[in-house]
């Protein structure tokens, strides 16, 4: 165990300024606030919160982060209280303790939304002071050199697991590689032993074989810069186990087939003794095409610098080198912590420059739970970077995957709810488009749009999806309580009653619900039935219990051209939200329709005449009344399908395409499903504004002469 004077003395050593009297102030506070309380292991739990303090001091962390980090547990595992420790450490100290306390729950539960919960906490406390995540950081490094004292293996594994998932990724973001490599190794000995100790066993194996091969090539590779007249301090180093067992999984190759197993570092004086250094090794080795990364130039979002390349060095072995000043050595190792050293800051402001904790604030706010916000930031954190640049040169870095769309909502929220189209590098591309490093983007946008559901199918950044996902479940909502309001209205109108709010308020409780439009939502996503609604607000109505089979005939009947009021208008309602176009029949307007309502779907709208409506002869009460009511200038775009048999000859597709096409129709999508010597059956969707255009675009096919049969498609 650390001795109190032993730790003053570490702190002074990096910082002659530390306040003395408060961290030994702290240290007596904590060593008696624990008092006789034990860990896992047996030692005093005074221990825990020493050794986290010692780690930080090892990154020359502050005075402040240093006592927080003695403190960090009394408040919950002790009986002191945030009031004392404000009142004995000041104001500051207290703020710091409290974001720390408020995480020490962040263990993995089987419950996960709880975890994700304590992960909001998180991401909360350390926007306001990156020194909160320093400490939970260097709190869960001591709990996993310890974690082998826990007897529960489930209970080791769940923090093994949760520290891969969250904590390992979020000391990368930070730049603490040296932290997060530890934390790695520690994770990987307790999720995968066996694969641990099999690549230890064929790096011992490897070492063995090339004896003082490292130092070998240390050696010659200073001589290469020294001859060139470059200074230079040259470190060599393997890759970490779970580092190779991470490279093995993504190339899925074996262990053998890896041929970038050690790394050197070579560090010099100034930034351009770096492209210096570079231009010597590329002209004594042969480089690894690819292999090559400018992140002095272009940074990496937690801060790294360094220029990364490949090549055929010494020996005639694929070496992987890593190009840099000391500077940017310290802050690769330790990241945030190393602006401890470079700047005279006390840290407050520091959470705030980092603009991936910003990215993550806004999911928070626009994710629609805890667990959608965990698998948002997890996105958020894990993949690889892709830097792109908008027109005026600014540079947005991205997950690698991210498309446009990404890049949009990158830039701003507004911009990418309102993005209609990209340029990449001046060139129009579709919003599916995978960016590459060094593309320049530029987003269109219109007042009118609104965040697509289908773009969710693509988008990659955590942000986009949290969104666009937002953006769906509003207005999904407010779907349902327009086509609940409406079901309800016709089923009141029914029975000779006025529908109103007030008349919900007296039945809320019955069903659960909070306000009026949460039951009318409810109603118009088909959890619940309209007329038990209205046979709830007037008890004394008379209850249906004619439940049997309706003739299909009898429905198609009912549901006829002359509609009566009660038809409710899906106008304005947004298809694959409150309601569905049945992919059987393709309803198209002008086509005589009727709705069915599903379980959490809300209505699918089919064509009177369709055979699935047969499925439904024993539900009469899910059938309803709906019509199309066009109410616009700007017609709808719908999807029709037809039917054909055209001849095998060339240019027979280009003429079908033309003939759509001059009659306003457009191709969405086509599939042949027979094929003679003579002839090809096909099934073509196309956008057309209702049964009058489509009726038009048969007729014209009908009329060429290579088309030998057309006819609308159904089932």
């Amino acid at each position: 165990m650390i001795r109190q004077i032993e730790l003053v003395d570490q702190v002074k050593s990096y910082d002659p300024n530390a306040d003395e009297e408060a961290l030994n102030r702290a240290y007596v506070f904590s060593m008696k606030a624990h008092g006789n309380q034990k860990r896992a292991s047996g030692d005093p739990y005074f221990l825990h919160p020493l050794e986290v303090a010692g780690i930080l001091t090892h990154y020359k962390l502050d005075c402040g982060t240093i006592i927080t980090a003695l403190l960090h547990d009394t408040i919950e595992d002790t009986l002191a209280t945030q009031e004392e420790v404000e009142k004995i450490f000041g104001e500051e100290i207290g703020r710091l303790v409290d974001g720390v306390t408020k995480l020490t729950r962040i263990e993995m539960q089987s419950d996960h939304t709880k975890q994700a919960e304590n992960f909001r906490k998180l991401l909360i406390a350390m926007s306001d002071d990156i020194r909160v995540l320093l400490v939970k950081l260097a709190d869960r490094l001591h709990n996993m050199r310890t974690l082998h004292y826990i007897k529960d293996a489930d209970k080791r594994r769940r923090i093994a697991v949760e520290t891969l998932e969250i904590f390992s990724p979020l000391a990368e973001r930070i730049g603490m590689q040296e932290m997060k490599n530890e934390l790695e190794d520690l994770a990987f000995a307790e999720t995968n032993p066996e694969a641990r100790s099999s690549i230890l066993s064929r790096l011992e194996f490897l070492r063995d074989e090339g004896s003082d091969l490292v130092n070998r090539i240390k050696s010659e590779l200073g001589k290469t810069l020294k001859d060139a007249g470059v200074e230079s301090l040259i470190k060599g180093r393997e890759k970490l186990p779970h580092s190779i067992w991470r490279k093995m999984q993504h190339k899925e190759v074996a262990f053998e087939q890896l041929s970038d197993i050690m790394a050197f570092r070579i560090i010099v004086g100034s930034v351009e003794e770096c492209y210096q250094a570079l231009g010597i090794i590329h002209g004594a080795y042969r480089m690894v095409p690819g292999r090559f990364k400018d992140f002095i130039s272009t940074a990496k979002p937690n801060g790294y610098r360094s220029l990364h390349t490949g090549v055929l060095g010494p020996e005639q072995h694929r070496i992987e080198i890593q190009i840099r000043t000391q500077e940017m050595h310290d802050i690769a190792e330790n990241g945030v912590a190393a602006h401890w050293t470079y700047k005279q800051d006390t840290g407050k402001t520091e959470g705030r420059q980092y603009r991936w904790i910003r990215e993550l604030l806004d999911i928070l706010e626009h994710a629609s739970g805890p667990e959608d916000f965990l698998e948002h930031t997890k996105l958020e954190m894990y993949e690889d970077q892709v830097f792109c640049f908008t027109p005026r040169g600014d540079l947005i870095n991205m997950p690698q995957g991210a498309t446009p769309v990404d890049f949009a909502f990158a830039v701003h929220s507004e911009v990418g709810d309102r993005c209609v189209g990209a340029k990449v590098n001046g060139r129009m591309v579709p919003l599916h488009t995978v960016l590459h490093n060094g593309d320049q983007v530029e987003i269109l946008t219109s007042n009118a749009q609104t965040p697509s559901p289908t773009w969710e199918r693509f988008v990659v950044t955590g942000k986009a999806r949290a969104r666009i996902r937002r953006f769906v479940h509003l207005q999904q909502r407010e779907q349902y309580v327009q086509l609940g309001r409406a079901i309800l209205q016709r089923e009141f109108r029914a029975e000779g009653y006025e529908f109103t709010d007030k008349a919900l308020n007296g039945v809320l409780k019955v069903f659960k619900q909070g306000a009026p439009e949460d039951l009318t939502a409810q109603v118009g996503a088909g959890h619940l039935n309209g007329r038990n609604v209205l046979e709830a607000v007037f008890p004394g109505i008379k209850k249906r219990t004619n439940t049997k089979a309706i003739p299909l005939d009898r429905m198609k009947a009912r549901h006829g051209m002359d509609k009566e009021e009660s038809a409710i208008p899906i106008k304005g309602l947004i298809p694959g939200m409150a309601v569905h176009y049945a992919g059987c029949c393709h309803p198209l307007p002008g086509d005589r329709i009727v709705g069915i309502i599903t379980t959490g779907k809300g209505v699918t709208i089919h064509t009177i005449d369709c055979d699935t409506l047969g499925n439904y002869t024993d539900t009469p009460e899910r059938w309803l009344d709906v019509s199309w009511q066009q109410q616009s200038d700007i017609p709808d775009i719908h999807v029709g399908r037809v039917h054909l048999t055209v001849m095998n000859e060339p240019g027979v597709l280009g003429t079908l395409s033309m003939v759509i096409g001059k009659n306003e129709g457009n191709i969405s999508n086509l599939k042949i499903t027979n094929r003679t010597p003579e002839f090809y059956d096909l099934l073509i969707d196309i956008e057309v504004h209702d049964v009058k255009h489509l009726i038009n675009i048969i007729a014209a096919l009908r009329a060429t002469p290579a088309i030998n049969m057309v006819e609308r498609a159904r089932g």
